[in-house]
């Protein structure tokens, strides 16, 4: 059995994985993290390697804490990975984005895919079926573009994600939702389709935090994963472990 332990922005996800699927998971905020992984422990007996993929903050006395639990594989540019890695900045690249593209590779391995994960930022990224990984792009998420739309104006209001009634927004409550929700919705079809231009047997995968929110609006034909991220972190750990 392998321990998940993916270090996020804002929380931090844990999973259990046997036979690669997943038998448990959970989130937590960062400073529960240590507890959760000694209730792990003492509940999955069988636990004997980790990997840690963390964006966040996770100290290294936590890090050491946890290695005495379980083998511990940490994340990081030089990390054995599954896949040639053609980015002109190989250790300027996110750890999500390496999980990603790993889980891409496990799944849909010998084909064009575009990963687009909708969490705090939107990032995009691309491996060809060559499996090499050429890049991408990052831009804001659905919460941070109602936020900056706050905190950078004198007047506009902070509000809760909701998908718009209409393409018209007739309040400035209307006005914002249809700006940032059909915004998105736009810019994810938009690239998918400049990739189909170029890649026409194009595999999509939508994964993140609001995957689900969006998946049901957009146009084009997209494998939503919530799931995803953790799934390729697991692959990365067994592709350690050979």
């Amino acid at each position: 059995m392998n321990l998940i332990i993916d270090v996020g922005n804002s929380f931090v996800k844990l999973a259990v994985f046997k036979d690669g699927l997943i038998e448990y998971k959970v989130s937590v905020k960062l400073e529960d993290v240590l507890n959760e992984v000694k209730a792990l422990n003492k509940k999955h007996t069988s636990i004997e390697s980790a990997i840690i993929s963390s964006v966040g903050k996770l100290q290294k006395k936590d890090i050491s804490t946890i290695s005495k639990y379980f083998d511990v594989l940490v994340l990081d540019s030089n990390t054995n990975l599954p896949f040639n890695n053609l980015y002109k900045t190989p250790k300027t690249l996110g750890v999500d984005r390496i999980a990603l593209i790993c889980a891409s590779v496990r799944q849909f391995s010998d084909k064009n895919v575009l990963i687009i994960d909708a969490g705090t930022c939107i990032t995009y990224d691309f491996i060809n079926s060559d499996n090499q990984y050429l890049g991408g792009a990052i831009s804001p998420g659905i919460r941070m573009r109602y936020k900056s739309l706050n905190s950078l104006t004198a007047n506009l209001p902070l509000l809760e994600s909701e998908m718009p009634k209409s393409i018209i927004g007739t309040s400035t409550d209307e006005s914002i939702h249809s700006g940032v929700i059909y915004g998105i919705l736009n810019e994810i079809d938009g690239v998918v389709e400049l990739y189909k231009l170029k890649y026409s047997d194009l595999t999509v995968i939508l994964t993140g935090g609001d995957a689900k929110f969006l998946s049901k609006q957009l146009k084009s034909s997209i494998f939503a994963n919530p799931n995803f991220l953790l799934e390729g972190l697991n692959f990365i750990l067994q592709f350690n472990s050979n």
